[in-house]
């Protein structure tokens, strides 16, 4: 690669345009609300836990947010998704022969090792360059990898490592040798008997007497016998010229690896640990759809809570989706109903649908329109804190407090039942205020409460209700709708069949 090539390698991210460094695992409120810690630990426990780390942190800007949508684009793509799954297990087969060359106590069988993972090594990035030249990318990030990986292949750093390997490689593999046991005397001599073939060939032709085959002993551990490195000394004095080759190669650059495709293999598990999840769903029957990200409309159809879905895949339930849409001038729907009706589902599902948007990765629902948003707030109601004594009135206004302070312009904001301990007509003054300030911040969001009086229209908000069906059961359906004072009576009356003549059938 040019001096050029190299300066652009070494700062190239196909996460992120700005060098940012992900160095902190500290988590905002709204990925403990949102319940998207659930999901990221569910994808950490099989990717393991250095993509956590990815996933909590935001793009910077729109242009940054396009950039990994593309980049997720190409990638959800059958023939790339394959090759990449494909190249992670290349990429384990370098750890593996790197533990080996770690663990290994003879500095010949470490040479060995080195020069072994340096092979693996260039057979996955080969097959990834070949694989990845043979799709249709389309992303800036995934073509100027591959870019920069075809100027590596072609560099002649990479010729001389896959030459040199190459050769050693076959001279090693070529080697033959003779051991003679005879009157308690062991001699060990270069060549191979006639028709002898390899030392497993001869085992059972000459060895075996069952139906399973025999294997060679000296494959069953890495570590090296006293005998082995007994023949390794002595092939060493007859060829010490290949294994004087074989030292210095070993030791020639230790940190073969570029650095450009060190961080390359981290961040692409953040895009094939998602792709993976989105698969195993989509086969189960949940659908996701790339957000349309150039409207100022905000609305999508069968969105769904992602981490409800997760759980919900163990038992078979049924995750009921929802369509939404805000209007031109709509800021905030403040959401009434029932409880246990779905509401904070329903608020979850919308934070959701805009983290994954900013993401750049596609989001539970049919389809989906979402425009951008420079950062997620929350704040969830929580039970009151026994440690610091203060009440749970209190607790809400001490997190509340500071994300008003803030004044985070154009933020998406989700508010899930604020001051349920106070007096009602304080909770209705302190809710429209909240409301007001939100919406005066020009921000977008939901407002979960048990007060009918905060779904009033007025400027910019707009009433959603839980419905229930005909029998007062229910239906995890949000609509729009005025608020109902007895939707919430009535759906305790039915849940705990209190009516008059069930009363009095029971008395």
């Amino acid at each position: 690669m040019s001096e050029t090539d190299e300066t652009r390698a070494e700062d190239f991210s196909i996460l992120n345009l700005y060098g940012k460094t992900y160095d902190s695992e500290e988590t905002e409120a709204f990925f403990q609300d949102l319940n998207l810690l659930q999901v990221i630990d569910k994808l950490s426990a099989k990717w393991g836990r250095g993509i956590r780390k990815y996933y909590l942190y935001l793009p910077e800007d729109p242009q940054e947010e396009a950039y990994r949508r593309a980049v997720y684009g190409d990638i959800r793509k059958d023939e790339v998704f394959t090759a990449l799954i494909r190249f992670t297990e290349n990429l384990a087969e370098i750890e593996r022969l790197r533990g080996k060359k770690e663990n290994a106590s003879n500095p010949m069988q470490k040479a060995i090792w080195k020069i072994h993972e340096e092979e693996a090594f260039c057979n996955a990035y080969e097959e990834l360059a070949q694989e990845l030249s043979k799709a249709e990318l389309a992303s800036e990030g995934m073509r100027g990898f591959l870019e920069i990986l075809a100027g590596y292949l072609d560099s002649d750093v990479f010729k001389q490592m896959r030459e040199q390997t190459g050769k050693i490689l076959k001279e090693l593999r070529a080697i033959r040798f003779i051991v003679t046991y005879d009157k308690d005397r062991i001699s060990v001599a270069l060549g191979e008997v006639p028709g002898a073939g390899a030392y497993e060939e001869w085992l059972n032709r000459e060895g075996s007497t069952q139906d399973t085959p025999l294997t060679n002993p000296f494959n069953s551990d890495s570590s090296i016998t006293e005998f082995e490195d007994a023949c390794l000394g002595t092939l060493r004095k007859k060829k010490p010229e290949f294994f004087r080759v074989l030292q210095v190669a070993s030791e020639h650059d230790e940190n073969y690896r570029v650095p450009v495709f060190q961080l390359f293999e981290q961040e692409v598990l953040y895009y094939l640990s998602y792709c993976s999840l989105q698969r195993d769903m989509e086969a189960a029957g949940f659908d996701f759809a790339t957000p349309q990200t150039n409207s100022p409309r905000m609305e999508a159809q069968g969105l769904y809570d992602l981490a409800l879905a997760l759980t919900t895949l163990r038992d078979g339930r049924k995750v009921i989706p929802n369509d939404f849409y805000y209007d031109e001038g709509d800021r905030f729907f403040v959401l009434t109903g029932p409880n246990q009706g779905g509401k904070t589902t329903f608020a979850r599902s919308l934070g959701q649908l805009v983290y994954l948007t900013k993401m750049g990765l596609d989001v539970p629902a049919r389809s989906a329109s979402v425009p951008y948003f420079p950062t997620i707030q929350t704040h969830f109601s929580v039970e009151e804190s026994v440690e610091t004594g203060r009440g749970k009135l209190m607790d809400e206004l001490v997190r509340l407090a500071p994300m008003m302070e803030e004044h985070k312009k154009g933020s998406f904001v989700v508010i899930n039942e604020l001051f349920t301990t106070a007096a009602n007509y304080d909770a209705q003054i302190m809710g429209k205020r909240v409301l007001e300030h939100f919406i005066g911040l020009d921000c977008k969001g939901i407002y979960v409460t048990h007060l009918k009086e905060l779904a009033e229209n007025r400027g910019g908000v707009v009433s959603l209700r839980a419905m229930l069906n005909e029998h007062g059961i229910q239906t995890f359906e949000i609509r729009r709708g005025e608020a109902e004072d007895t939707a919430c009576a009535a759906n305790q009356v039915n849940k705990y069949r209190l009516a008059y003549e069930q009363l009095k059938e029971r008395l």
